[in-house]
């Protein structure tokens, strides 16, 4: 699935240990964000060796390409999460989805990875009817006019 270059954006930021963090967001979220079901926020973790800058060597980025392509494919075909942020950097990637269900989107998630070997992921789900984290997220946006 190719991505709409506008409808992302990327913008640098840095974590509480002051190391680089490469913010990307999405902008066209609206229908999702104002669909009462899209209320689970989960936040899918890749913990990995980071270079002195935190940010993954080629092989390791590489894959997570692959693997955020086949999940973008996934979500794409059956719209129960969409993807709206990815952080990249300090040694580790976020994912952020919202979501109308943790039950589908573990088995969505379960289908995305299937051709891949077994991958360092740890998921966290919370509520999230507001979209805290997204607005909190649009905030690193940079403008430009």
């Amino acid at each position: 699935m190719e991505k709409e270059i506008g409808s992302w954006w990327t913008s640098p930021t840095e974590s509480e240990s002051g190391r680089l963090i490469m913010v990307t967001g999405r902008r066209d979220v609206e229908k999702f964000r104002s669909n009462e079901r899209y209320k689970i926020r989960i936040e899918v973790t890749w913990k990995y060796e980071g270079g002195p800058d935190g940010m993954p060597d080629t092989a390791t980025s590489t894959m997570m390409e692959e693997v955020q392509e086949a999940l973008q494919n996934v979500f794409a075909k059956d719209p129960v999460a969409v993807l709206t942020g990815i952080y990249t950097g300090d040694d580790q990637r976020d994912w952020v989805f919202y979501a109308t269900s943790t039950h589908i989107f573990g088995k969505k998630l379960n289908e995305a990875l299937e051709p891949f070997p077994q991958l360092p992921l740890t998921i966290y789900a919370e509520n999230d009817p507001d979209w805290d984290e997204y607005a909190e997220m649009s905030e690193a946006e940079i403008k430009l006019d």
